[in-house]
């Protein structure tokens, strides 16, 4: 054991040797897989040994922004909130944290209703936190949202993630589903709906037409694709996880298209997760998306997209995508428009991803609990994607998956001069097929920045 310590100290500390090690490795290892001195047995290293100056030659590093054990509300008092119990409008142990925004001084959470229980499926905790364990304010106020029980198809029902765009809007898909995973109930149909965020006001409310939605349809993820330049001229793009589709809607229009796709079906290989201890199968189709930056790319922008039972990434232009025209009639004569742009191998399922300014996409690693780059400049080739190993607390540098499990949103800010990954975790497999410890934490908030995480790595462009 002291022996493995030792080694263990040795290759961290020592950037050139720890180099080394993983670029031998990387020649019979799939690309993601852990390393022969593997991330189970770095966790189980006594960090006594080694010393916090050792750790911080490691430049990957993220902080702890927000954690909890279980999520709250903030009711207006005390006896609101004890009522809501009584009547099961608010059962605590049912309420997951999903998707993740930023915007100034605030960060958007969305918690959906997987199951009964859940008061309001988007809020907000104050950035910088005030505390590290806030109670959500539902936004923009408790009257958006809408009961379960007696549903009103003009609030909010369960909204699954948002986007905050270049104009100071918060664009958000709300699926109409209650209990998504166990009695499905689409109790109204899915819709688009956005915020002004300088004034918090409701300026849009898009509900998808009936054949958009097909049986056992999931709209998931949004996208949203516009200039600062030209607000009334967005696209949203939305991603159906379940019956594999990607609907466009057009702002100016006022009106969406559903795309098709062979590469947005899952792949049957990359169904079968084995994590904390389940098994289990997730066919989900096109989920994670990102948009080249429009400054890199002036003469064409293209929608980066890959489904979550899947190993590959794949990219389509984005004005194909805009082209009603071509959809659904012509869908087959673009089908190879659809290009496959690379793959990352074994266990490198993929929930949602996002690129930076400079061109770097980040994306999730579900399957390992960990989060990667790529330089979209570069080829998607594995030689060229790097997996971000370490995160930074108060006292040491651990290995990410040490303090991420299972990451399921994650975004770069867009907003801001100098950008920031964000990342939120929330153990879903365990919340949906086992039973969450609450004496742990089991959900958290990350952050690091762009620069600092791709310095000296194969990700950074310059």
């Amino acid at each position: 054991m002291v022996l493995t310590c030792l080694i263990a100290c040795w290759l961290i500390s020592n950037s050139n040797a720890y180099d080394s090690f993983y670029s031998v490795e990387l020649e019979t290892t799939p690309y993601l897989q852990p390393l022969s001195l593997n991330q189970q047995n770095v966790k189980t290293v006594d960090t006594a040994l080694c010393s916090r100056k050792q750790y911080t030659k490691v430049q990957q590093l993220f902080e702890i922004v927000n954690e909890w054990r279980k999520l709250d509300f903030e009711y207006s008092t005390y006896e609101q909130r004890q009522q809501a119990i009584i009547k099961r409008e608010f059962i605590v142990e049912h309420t997951l944290p999903l998707g993740i925004d930023i915007y100034q001084n605030r960060i958007f959470i969305t918690t959906p209703r997987w199951k009964d229980g859940v008061p309001a499926s988007l809020g907000t905790i104050p950035f910088p936190p005030s505390e590290i364990s806030p109670a959500l304010k539902p936004y923009p106020n408790w009257d958006a949202h809408s009961s379960s029980h007696t549903p009103d198809c003009g609030k909010l029902i369960s909204v699954y993630r948002t986007y905050v765009d270049v104009c100071q809007r918060l664009w958000l898909i709300d699926s109409g589903i209650v209990n998504a995973t166990g009695e499905r109930n689409q109790i109204c149909l899915p819709k688009i709906v956005v915020y002004d965020l300088t004034t918090d006001k409701k300026l849009l409310s898009y509900e998808f037409p009936s054949e958009h939605v097909k049986e056992d349809s999931l709209y998931t993820n949004i996208v949203v694709d516009v200039a600062s330049d030209r607000c009334g001229d967005a696209y949203a793009y939305v991603t159906d996880v379940w019956r594999f589709g990607i609907v466009v809607y057009s702002l100016g229009k006022g009106r969406s298209w559903r795309v098709t796709n062979f590469n947005f079906f899952p792949n049957p290989a990359a169904s079968d997760f084995q994590i904390y201890g389940l098994n289990f199968q997730w066919l989900d189709g096109v989920f994670g998306m990102s948009l080249s930056p429009s400054s890199l790319f002036r003469t064409e922008r293209f929608l980066y997209f890959h489904p979550m039972a899947s190993f590959k990434e794949f990219k389509v232009s984005t004005a194909l995508l805009q082209d009603e025209s071509v959809w659904p009639d012509k869908a087959q004569e673009v089908a190879k428009a659809f290009i496959e742009i690379g793959d990352r191998g074994p266990n490198s399922q993929s929930s949602t991803s996002g690129i930076a300014r400079n061109g770097v996409m980040f994306f999730t690693q579900v399957h390992l609990d960990g989060i990667a780059c790529w330089d979209t400049a570069k080829s998607y080739s594995r030689n060229n994607l790097q997996k971000l190993f370490y995160i930074k607390t108060n006292n040491e540098s651990l290995p990410l998956s040490s303090l991420i499990q299972f990451p399921n949103d994650l975004k770069v800010d867009g907003n801001t001069d100098v950008q920031s990954v964000w990342v939120i975790s929330n153990r879903l497999p365990v919340f949906l097929y086992s039973q969450l410890d609450y004496s742990d934490i089991n959900f958290r908030i990350l952050r690091a920045n762009v620069s600092d995480l791709i310095k000296d790595t194969v990700c950074d462009p310059l």
